[in-house]
């Protein structure tokens, strides 16, 4: 019998002679192999275990269950992998190595007017990087003793040395790696997530660098105190002299100073910085830097601090808005900054004088001058800097009042209207919103010329209502106006939108140069070539259209309610007054500059009577007259009817208007009881009634407009 047949009931059977045709059966065998066969039984089960493993998929439970140990843990070995792997990946995008080159404060930015006149100085003080090859051995020596011991034997994460902190007090519980990844690449928040972060980037650091590439990257860019960031600027501020000529002694302060920069800066309390730098030399003792005999010599180091152009100042509404633009197109080096700007000395001055001796009657006041390119040339965002350093020209958003009627016409006169056709001048009965106008005057029909320039309310509504909200918005946006202006609203034509002075200003700059939008710029740009004039959204006005409005603003303030502003060569300007006197603007240009001023209060209180064709026209006219050079204009003349520009809403004032009279804020009022005769500033008022002639205390800033 073959080996491995076992006999079976069959195979025992006797063979029948007569079954011929059957094969020859097989013999039983006499030694049955039972543990081959037991094998071959469970190799098959086996095989059946596999197969079974092999059709279960991922999703069923026994997938999972089957798998060994083994298993597992090569899977997951390779998922911590792929995961160290993903994070140096994130580190190369998130935490680019070259920033690590670069300063970690914006370096210091000085800003010239035109002239060369230093107006501003902004930024810490940075100085060229240091080399360690270059410097002294006891420099280096002095920090590696004091902040990380063992710096150049552990792999940027020092276990001993943050025991050794612990329990000494020496050193710190980061490493100088570690502190380089911090101010680098890291905010200052404290958390376990941003520990990780400077665990995980201080290896990678230590994976790129060399040690003494990580010094000195560390070594430039750390903060000292005073404003001072890096080795180099610290040694020239504290002791005027280069890193590489530093003393021990020297080297030792300023190494004590990276604890608490501020806490310990010699220039403020020499005696801690001096405690410190103690501390720094018995640490270098230690580490066999210096001998108890040199450390015992060392002097206590002599500052030298020698300071420059404190004249300049740090801040100003000028450079606030400057500074910002200016840091867009810098590259990130150590190099200070010296940027000429559009700034003129003498303007700035002058607008800083008139602005000063206006009566603002505790108000505040803004004003904004810049050619019709855009090119700013004078700001003064409020009445004083250090009290207030909030610029309202280019932050505050108020209402323009009928600043804003200007739009309204340009875009009557572009959809076809004259400023001798006639419009209803009647009041508005009709519908939920009915404005009126100054005094309740009115007529049958007024021309837009005349209605402009005496900035009759219902004249612009009904304008705003022919010509369409969509064409008026559109012709704003046209000229760069930003303010959300919805549309369907009938009051936007009386400038109910707020917006910054610094846009009202530079539309009014596009409509003086016929050529828009201008984007107001505190540095000089050079001319239009001819592929940007061509691929430019540049636009202009038809000439036609420019010479129309500019008849109507030259009506509005020779005429009308801007006389105060009058000047004897080519002016154009509109008053603006909001409700109850909250905002007062008058926006304007003659020669070659564009200027909008605006008062008011912060907290958006009334004001007592200032309107836009009072202070604001006033300010404007004397900066004009000084910036432009021009002899005293005339007086204007004074005639019965009032200023009709008012609030925006109930809109305008009603009897007992306000007449300017003269050039120092007084005014004349007329109501049913008599005249009234006041001036800003003077805290009582002569009033002729029937009762006579009587001196009354005049009223207080914050009371409402007469009725």
């Amino acid at each position: 019998m073959p080996a491995g047949f076992y006999p079976l009931y069959e195979s025992m059977r006797p063979i029948d002679e007569d079954e011929d045709d059957l094969p020859p059966r097989p013999r039983p065998s006499a030694t049955p192999d039972f543990e081959a066969w037991d094998a071959k039984l469970a190799g098959l089960d086996e095989a059946l275990e596999v197969e079974e493993k092999r059709r279960l998929r991922w999703w069923q439970r026994d997938y999972w269950r089957a798998r060994s140990k083994l298993w597992w843990t090569g899977r997951g070995i390779m998922a911590a992998s792929a995961l160290f792997a993903l994070l140096i990946g994130w580190l190369a995008v998130t935490a680019p190595l070259s920033k690590s080159l670069e300063p970690i404060a914006p370096p210091q930015v000085t800003l010239l007017a035109r002239d060369g006149t230093p107006i501003a100085r902004q930024g810490a003080i940075v100085e060229a990087p240091v080399r360690l090859a270059d410097l002294p051995p006891h420099v280096p020596q002095a920090f590696i003793a004091i902040e990380d011991r063992r710096f150049y034997s552990h792999w940027g994460i020092d276990p001993r040395g943050i025991a050794r902190a612990a329990w000494t007090g020496y050193g710190g519980g980061s490493t100088i790696t570690q502190q380089l990844a911090k101010f680098t690449f890291l905010t200052p928040e404290q958390s376990l997530s941003r520990k990780a972060r400077e665990a995980l980037i201080a290896f990678w650091l230590e994976g790129w660098l060399t040690k003494d590439e990580i010094l000195e990257r560390y070594l430039s860019n750390a903060y000292f105190g005073d404003n001072q960031y890096g080795l180099r600027a610290a040694s020239l501020h504290y002791f005027y002299r280069q890193p590489e000529n530093l003393k021990p002694e020297q080297a030792a302060m300023l190494a004590g100073l990276l604890q608490a920069p501020s806490r310990y800066a010699p220039t403020r309390h020499y005696d801690r910085a001096k405690r410190r730098m103690d501390l720094v030399i018995g640490a270098m003792v230690q580490e066999g830097y210096l001998t108890e005999a040199q450390a015992r010599a060392l002097p206590d180091p002599r500052l030298d601090v020698r300071r420059r152009d404190d004249n300049v100042p740090t801040g100003t509404y000028f450079a606030d808005w400057a500074l910002p633009l200016a840091r867009e197109g810098i590259e990130a080096s150590y190099s200070k900054q010296v940027i000429s700007t559009t700034l003129d000395s003498r303007l700035q001055a002058l607008a800083s004088r008139v602005v000063a001796r206006a009566p603002l009657n505790g108000a505040q006041v803004a004003l904004v001058a810049m050619r019709p390119n855009g090119e700013v040339v004078a700001m003064v965002g409020g009445r004083d800097y250090a009290k207030s350093p909030f610029n309202r020209v280019t932050q505050a958003r108020r209402q323009p009042g009928s600043t804003f009627k200007t739009f309204v016409y340009l875009a009557a006169l572009e959809a076809g209207w004259e400023p001798d056709d006639t419009i209803p001048n009647t009041p508005i009965t009709q519908g939920s919103y009915r404005p009126k106008n100054a005094r309740e005057r009115y007529s049958e029909q007024i021309t837009l010329e005349d209605a402009f320039a005496s900035s009759s309310n219902v004249a612009a509504v009904r304008l705003f209502q022919a010509v369409g909200s969509q064409k008026v918005i559109s012709t704003a946006r046209q000229l760069g106006i930003t303010a959300a202006m919805p549309e369907g609203d009938p009051s936007l034509a009386l400038g109910t939108s707020a917006m910054t002075l610094m846009e009202l200003t530079a539309a009014y700059a596009g409509i003086a140069a016929n050529d828009y939008p201008v984007e107001p710029h505190p540095f000089a740009r050079g001319e239009r070539g001819w592929w940007e004039w061509l691929t430019s959204r540049q636009e202009s006005f038809a000439r036609s259209t420019h010479e129309d409005i500019e008849t109507m603003l030259r009506a509005a303030i020779n005429r009308g309610t801007g006389r105060n502003a009058v000047l004897p060569v080519a002016n154009f300007g509109k008053t603006g007054t909001t409700q109850d006197y909250r905002d007062a603007l008058f926006v304007g240009y003659a020669g070659d500059l564009v200027v909008g001023v605006w008062v008011g209060n912060d907290d958006n209180t009334p004001m007592k009577g200032i309107t836009g064709g009072s202070t604001p026209a006033r300010i404007w006219r004397d900066f004009m007259r000084g910036a432009l050079k021009l002899e005293a204009a005339p007086q204007p003349k004074t005639t019965a009817s009032p200023d009709p520009e008012g609030p925006v809403q109930p809109l305008d004032i009603e009897e007992g208007a306000e007449i300017p009279v003269g050039e120092n804020g007084a005014t004349l009022r007329i109501d049913g009881n008599g005249v009234t005769l006041s001036q800003e500033g003077v805290p009582v008022e002569l009033r002729l009634g029937e009762e006579g002639l009587v001196v009354q205390p005049a009223p207080s800033p914050g009371a409402s407009p007469p009725p």
